[in-house]
Formats: C-alpha cells, sequence, structure tokens
C-alpha cells in the first residue's frame, strides 16, 4: 500500500516570520510491489504557513495565499 508524508526539502529565512522555516512537500511513496517508482509531489508548503496566514495581508505561495509569489524561487540553497 502506498503511504503519504510530509518531508522537508530545505531551510531558507524568511523575511515575513522573521526566521528560518522549513519548506515541505506532500510526498506519495509507492506500494512495495513497484519499489523503482520514485514517489510523487503532491503539494508544497511552508512549516510556519499558519503564522504567516494569521498576519494581515497575502503571504505566498508556500503559504497557500497568493499563488504568483514565491520569496525563496531565487534564493539559494542551504
Amino acid at each position: 500500500m502506498a503511504w503519504v508524508t510530509w518531508e522537508p526539502i530545505r531551510r531558507q529565512l524568511c523575511d515575513r516570520v522573521g526566521e528560518e522555516v522549513a519548506l515541505e512537500a506532500k510526498l506519495v511513496y509507492p506500494a512495495a510491489h513497484l519499489p523503482e517508482s520514485p514517489p510523487r509531489v503532491l503539494a508544497h508548503r511552508c512549516s510556519h504557513w499558519a503564522d504567516c496566514n494569521s498576519m494581515e495581508g497575502q503571504a505566498c505561495i508556500w503559504a497557500g495565499t497568493h499563488a504568483e509569489y514565491d520569496p525563496f524561487q531565487f534564493a539559494s540553497a542551504d
């Protein structure tokens, strides 16, 4: 049976919340009888999405409130 989990893909400093956040991907791993298949990415989120969404104004694509703004797009990975 397939299983689903949220896994961190990188950590970045977020100017909006003023601290480091984990950027996470929701992955679906294949069933045991398909071990050579890679996991599928279903969604992305930020570890501080709830804090960010409680602030005034739109946040970003990682918080789910602004589909066109990705503050981490051009940031270098750790």
